[in-house]
């Protein structure tokens, strides 16, 4: 059967398990919309989590950092991971026992204030937002590859599966479609791997292959062997960092920091019956995602040694497959510069902009650009990074059934990420905006409808930002990081642990937090994006690592604030004291 063929067959198949699912998981109830009834299983909310929170970043783009960046791309990797753990400790457990539905809920309730409760919204549609143009534009990658649409119309697809199944069955829809998700993103993550390490060291298992000898006879490891091909085309060496430390460590404790404030993680701790089922729904999410960060590096580094040698020092006309039928998608490009029609994959941009075909051929069959050639690089070749996992199979020759599995896992990445996010947005506007806050005395049925109208126009501003995303995958996903750092983490860190954190205080640090990392992210990346250079960022931070700052200047105005302002009420104080305190265990004795 046609490698076409089944990629159709494996996409169908998964979207009709998953709107399947919607529809038998319906919601009719604000519960069941928001939290999914309470009910939901640790084990099953663990794998839901963990799909929940392994987005197109991870899926598609992290292995792509990796391959392309080396030693540098590892931050995701730290950061994300660390993130989960802190988020597991400080705040799941917490977060649950307080018995809310959404994060500005518990900020409304623990501040006292409508005005804080507004305000979280604000903050985590930004961040949500700024998160789902990541997933949307995974989405449109894989549609736009793998069933030969164009990137725009593979993001309008997507769309609608998402509303299909978020709009329809809410918390409790989503809740068991991520499960499904999380089966078929793993499989299709891991089958390629097992590939491609058997393929290069002999050793089926990739976590082992990353530090065994290549399989050439050539007696170097897989790093050593990177390193000495990326310095021989006058890269720098794989295992090299070019990154500054204070910026590996504000980007990595961006990320972490930013994944425990991440609000559609959070809010799948309120979905399981108790305190205890959060600590332990974590550990479960931490193990089913441990499975993919352990062998990213791995994917990424055997992605980068098969892509030098497909391609560099390569004829077009010999070329294989795989580099055409990406081509036409504008994710691979060739322009040839010194018209021997053999392809050069050397440091440097190859020219100036994205793709831009004339439509016509060079005399190699190439499709022509119309791009300026930058003339101050020798290469020849334009890759876009994020389409590293989701080409490996196609670039390695593996058979079709693998390549349209890891179609089918792509657009399960994206697609469960997204419907979290919009999930939020919607829960966000209908129940702290609407209920708790403009309009209290609407009812649970008029409560639903809007929940279902605002994950409807969520779906169409996500779309947009997916067509016209400003940056690759993983580097979207990552401001949105550095925004849950500054914003929302500490108003929930200091909700939890300082009952002396008043109304004033929480607010303040929040649209400050929030002003500062935008205004930064948004001048060296939208208004000046040629000042995005070391010398001109503040301390010597990226905008991927700014969030820190941002959180630090929250934490640091909200206790200011908080200091000359009026205390928290005693009966705050008391709840604090109930959200933190066990409830049950006797006096200590001796045995």
């Amino acid at each position: 059967m046609e490698t076409q063929t089944l990629i159709y067959i494996f996409v169908a198949l998964s979207f009709s398990l998953y709107i399947g699912i919607a529809i038998w998981s319906r919601a009719g109830s604000t519960k069941e919309f928001y939290v999914a009834g309470g009910g939901v299983n640790p084990v099953v909310n663990g794998m839901a989590t963990a799909a929940d929170w392994m987005s197109a970043a991870s899926f598609i783009s992290m292995a792509g950092i990796l391959a392309f960046a080396g030693y540098d791309g590892s931050v995701y990797l730290m950061g994300w991971t660390g993130g989960f753990v802190m988020l597991a400790l400080l705040l799941a457990p917490y977060l649950r026992k307080f018995g809310q539905f959404t994060v500005p809920d518990f900020i409304g309730t623990r501040y006292y204030s409508k005005t804080a409760r507004v305000v979280a919204v604000i903050c985590l549609i930004f961040i949500s937002f700024t998160y789902i143009a990541g997933q949307m534009r995974g989405v449109g990658i894989v549609f736009s590859r793998f069933l030969d649409v164009e990137i725009t119309m593979g993001v309008i697809i997507g769309m609608g599966i998402v509303f299909i199944y978020a709009v329809l069955g809410g918390m409790k829809g989503i809740t068991y479609t991520q499960v499904a998700q999380y089966c078929v993103l793993i499989f299709a993550y891991m089958v390629p791997a097992f590939f491609l390490s058997f393929m290069i060291t002999g050793t089926p298992i990739p976590q082992l292959g990353l530090g065994s000898g290549v399989a050439d006879g050539s007696g170097m490891s897989v790093l050593q062997k990177l390193d000495t091909v990326l310095v021989d085309l006058g890269f720098t060496a794989y295992t090299d960092g070019s990154k500054s430390m204070i910026d590996v460590f504000c980007i990595t404790l961006a990320l972490m920091v930013g994944t425990a404030g991440l609000p559609h993680v959070i809010v799948r701790f309120f979905t399981v019956p108790k305190a205890s089922d959060a600590r332990k729904s974590a550990g479960w999410a931490l193990l089913f995602i441990a499975l993919l960060y352990t062998t990213a590096p791995a994917v990424g580094a055997f992605g980068m040694l098969n892509f030098v040698e497909k391609v560099d020092d390569t004829a077009y006309s010999e070329v294989d497959e795989f580099f055409p039928l990406w081509e036409s998608n504008g994710l691979l490009a060739f322009q040839d510069k010194n018209g021997d029609g053999v392809m050069q994959y050397r440091p440097g941009n190859a020219f100036e902009g994205k793709p831009e075909y004339t439509g016509e051929s060079g005399q190699s069959g190439e499709r022509l650009l119309s791009n300026t050639p930058n003339a101050e690089s020798a290469n020849e070749v334009y890759v876009d990074h994020d389409i590293m996992v989701l080409a490996n199979p196609e670039i390695a020759n593996l058979p079709g059934w693998v390549v349209a599995l890891m179609a089918a896992g792509g657009l399960a990445a994206a697609l469960s990420t997204a419907a979290g996010l919009l999930l939020v947005i919607s829960s966000s506007v209908s129940h702290d905006l609407l209920k708790s806050t403009f309009a209290p005395n609407i009812s649970s049925k008029a409560e639903l409808l809007a929940a279902r109208i605002a994950a409807t126009a969520a779906i169409i501003v996500a779309g947009y930002l997916g067509i016209y995303p400003p940056g690759w995958v993983a580097q979207v996903v990552a401001f949105a990081f550095g925004l849950a750092a500054s914003s929302l983490f500490p108003a929930i860190f200091m909700g939890i642990f300082f009952k002396s954190m008043n109304k004033e205080g929480a607010i303040a640090g929040m649209v400050s937090g929030l002003v500062f990392t935008f205004s930064y992210i948004l001048y060296f990346k939208l208004l000046d994006p040629a000042a995005n250079t070391a010398e001109n960022w503040l301390f010597g931070i990226s905008p991927e690592g700014i969030g820190v700052i941002g959180m630090l200047i929250n934490f640091g105005i909200a206790i200011a604030v908080a200091s000359v302002t009026k205390s928290t009420p005693l009966e705050i104080r008391k709840l604090v004291d109930s959200i933190r305190v066990p409830r049950g265990a006797g006096d200590a004795h001796v045995h």
